[in-house]
């Protein structure tokens, strides 16, 4: 009776534990495609299933913006794939292969864990990719009649890329709506905005809301005898500067506040569009303020080492082509061929953007190093 007792406790143990088993991985099926170069055939087969395994893993995230956008030189991310997907696609079988002028395609079905897929996507998140989403309530409307694309986000949006930023404008594609962002600004809540993080890659999310009342109506009574001849309309945003920490991978909310602004005009629509306007004015330099303190918050040393500098010459050629990089800082030359550089994303990105400037072969990287050859 005992041994029975046991056997059927550990029967209940397996039904309730294997749904969540089973929920753990969520297998599809993706392709990749790879040169084939000096009839290496087995070699484009592996970089193949790498690559398709690599859009499981965003297929599995659900990212809007896809690694090879911000990397054109796929190798450098097969090394993030052998380091990642390793852990993340649990199994997967060829499920159909050929060839077609010299390129091999590979159809996989891959089974991957979210919660590591999600992991291993968030590497590639970029410091100065920043998701922005500011709706704003809709004047003339009652209920919540939101304009997701709006005066406020649009102005900001294009400063920021000015200072050289890359900027997603979540609203266009739908990933998240008015309601959703309102409900976390109210209630504290960062699971939608993680999920922003991982669609767009981004280590930065600027959120909000825009408000607005009217305080005065055109003609209501203003005292001695005299009515207001416009509307006076006041803006309010809520808003959130939220950002990645590199170190401790946690959420952290940069800034915090409330902003407001007032228009007049002869219609609620102009008005609260003037408010608009003079609240974009007032912010953005606060915005800019708050996201270039993260920025070098965030730069790190990275030592890089280049191979087959004989000369002073080809250090300061070298020092420049380095200096020239969009968001290096500084660049010290430490002796022949080794050099410190001031760069806060991932070196992954470094790297490329070396390999991109000039006749470089990029021979290994890690988070805080990165040995090159340079060719002849």
């Amino acid at each position: 009776m005992k041994q029975y007792v046991c056997l059927l406790a550990l029967m209940l143990l397996f039904c309730f534990a294997a749904p969540n088993g089973f929920s753990q991985t969520k297998c599809i099926n993706t392709s990749g495609e790879a040169a084939i170069v000096n009839q290496d055939v087995p070699s484009a087969k592996l970089e193949a299933v790498a690559r398709a395994k690599w859009a499981a893993i965003e297929q599995v995230v659900g990212t809007e913006v896809k690694a090879g956008s911000f990397v054109q030189n796929f190798t450098l991310v097969d090394d993030v794939i052998k380091t990642k997907a390793g852990g993340v696609v649990k199994s997967y079988k060829v499920v159909g292969e050929n060839i077609k002028d010299d390129i091999m395609n590979i159809k996989i079905n891959a089974c991957v864990e979210p919660s590591q897929a999600r992991e291993a996507v968030s590497q590639l998140g970029l410091n100065n990719a920043i998701a922005v989403f500011i709706p704003a309530r809709k004047p003339g409307h009652r209920g919540d009649v939101f304009e997701e694309t709006n005066i406020l986000s649009e102005t900001l949006i294009g400063k920021l890329i000015e200072q050289s930023y890359t900027v997603v404008d979540v609203a266009p594609t739908h990933a998240v709506d008015a309601r959703e962002i309102e409900k976390a600004m109210r209630s504290g809540s960062t699971l939608s905005l993680r999920s922003m993080m991982y669609k767009f890659l981004s280590n930065l999310i600027i959120i909000g809301k825009v408000d607005y009342t009217i305080s005065t109506k055109k003609g209501e009574d203003i005292g001695y005898g005299l009515s207001m001849p416009f509307n006076n309309v006041t803006v309010r945003l809520n808003y959130r500067i939220i950002a990645k920490n590199n170190k401790t991978g946690n959420m952290e909310i940069l800034s915090t506040g409330v902003e407001q602004a007032k228009g007049l005009a002869n219609n609620v629509e102009d008005a609260t569009a003037e408010a608009m306007k003079e609240l974009a004015a007032n912010l953005t330099p606060t915005i800019l303020d708050k996201v270039g303190q993260y920025i070098k918050g965030n730069t790190k040393k990275v030592a890089v080492r280049v191979n087959g500098i004989e000369d002073i010459d080809k250090v300061l050629e070298v020092k420049q082509i380095l200096q020239s990089i969009v968001w290096v800082s500084e660049v010290q030359e430490k002796q022949m061929g080794d050099f410190v550089v001031s760069y806060p994303e991932n070196t992954l990105y470094l790297a490329n953007s070396i390999k991109q400037k000039g006749n470089f072969k990029i021979v290994n990287f890690s988070p805080y190093s990165l040995t090159l050859d340079l060719l002849k």
